[in-house]
């Protein structure tokens, strides 16, 4: 998982990247309608799931886990298409696909957090992404009726964290290196 991640760490900071642009342009146009968001949101949700399929495809012969990724990739392509092909919906149906969605993103991250604490070093920065996201889809499940203003700032907010996060755990992932497994053992003494 490790050596796939850190031979794939540039698609870490790209989601990353994406992310922080998310964030930032909700910032810059507040005034932005909800729809203009989820359109914005169901573009970045494809391009993210995308990306997390990518990286659990290219796991499947090194790990058992990489459906983690895959499941997180089509759940994130899944709200996407929704956002983009009925864009109409109610806010509050949205608010609650936003939800889930980061709820469970947020529980798969912070799974693969703790299965690679053993594996890297500062493996927190994923889970505390995962705790984030988790944390955003409990405040839009509590507070949905919220004004559109005030959910903008927080997902812009919420992307923007996630997104530094992601790109810390992208640049530490391409320093990391692997054993050398072809160095002679050397024998006891």
């Amino acid at each position: 998982m490790v050596r796939t991640l850190s031979q794939n760490w540039w698609l870490v900071v790209l989601r990353g990247v994406l992310a922080i642009l998310f964030g930032i342009a909700a910032f810059i146009w507040p005034g932005i309608t909800l729809l203009t968001l989820i359109v914005m949101f169901g573009v970045y949700a494809i391009f993210d799931g995308l990306i997390a399929i990518w990286t659990g495809l290219s796991r499947t012969r090194e790990s058992s886990r990489w459906w983690m990724f895959l499941l997180e990739g089509l759940l994130s392509i899944g709200a996407g298409i929704a956002a983009l092909v009925w864009p109409g919906l109610a806010t509050l149906v949205f608010i609650y696909i936003m939800a889930f969605w980061a709820v469970f993103t947020g529980i798969l991250e912070i799974v693969a957090a703790i299965r690679l604490r053993h594996e890297i070093t500062n493996e927190w920065f994923l889970a505390l992404g995962g705790v984030l996201s988790v944390g955003l889809g409990i405040l839009l499940f509590l507070q949905p009726a919220a004004g559109s203003l005030a959910i903008i700032w927080i997902i812009a907010s919420y992307a923007l964290v996630f997104g530094i996060l992601l790109l810390i755990l992208g640049i530490r992932l391409r320093s990391w290196k692997l054993p050398d497994t072809t160095a002679p053992l050397s024998s006891p003494r």
